[in-house]
């Protein structure tokens, strides 16, 4: 199944990611994790639905963040080698959560969690898509050289 993205303006695709970038350092900041700058070359986006960050912190550290239309997570950098291996580990690690949560009973019992597990599988489905979709990976046809 090949994802669809919404049509979005460049200008709705800009907004989009700065309110991720922000979203993205307020969850490090109520987190204790200062940042220190964003490794663009590394990080990426697909609007309206996800953005992986690299980030580097005050304290000379890496991490990777995700957010968007998909849990907020964090991960330390040898997670994954970049921003594709990123979002598999992200899914890879909902599929868990989600797993755990399933297994245990007086959890299932509380309908909030069940919903939160439920949430996570399909969250994580649909990152998997996104990693699995060699197309989305592709350089843009400007980037290639022709010899």
């Amino acid at each position: 199944m090949a994802i669809q993205l919404p049509p979005m303006s460049q200008e709705e695709t800009s907004k989009w990611v700065r309110e991720q970038f922000q979203a993205a350092n307020k969850f490090l900041a109520e987190n204790g994790i200062i940042s220190d700058r964003v490794l663009t070359k590394d990080s990426r986006y697909l609007a309206p639905y996800v953005a992986v960050w690299k980030f580097t912190t005050q304290d000379r550290k890496e991490l990777w963040l995700v957010n968007g239309d998909v849990p907020t997570d964090v991960a330390g950098k040898k997670a994954a080698d970049n921003a594709r291996d990123a979002l598999r580990y992200f899914s890879f690690q909902w599929q868990l959560k989600a797993q755990n949560l399933m297994a245990d009973e007086q959890a299932m019992a509380d309908p909030t969690k069940q919903q939160y597990a439920n949430y996570l599988v399909n969250r994580a489905e649909t990152i998997y898509e996104v990693v699995d979709s060699p197309e989305l990976w592709e350089a843009p046809a400007e980037d290639q050289s022709n010899g």
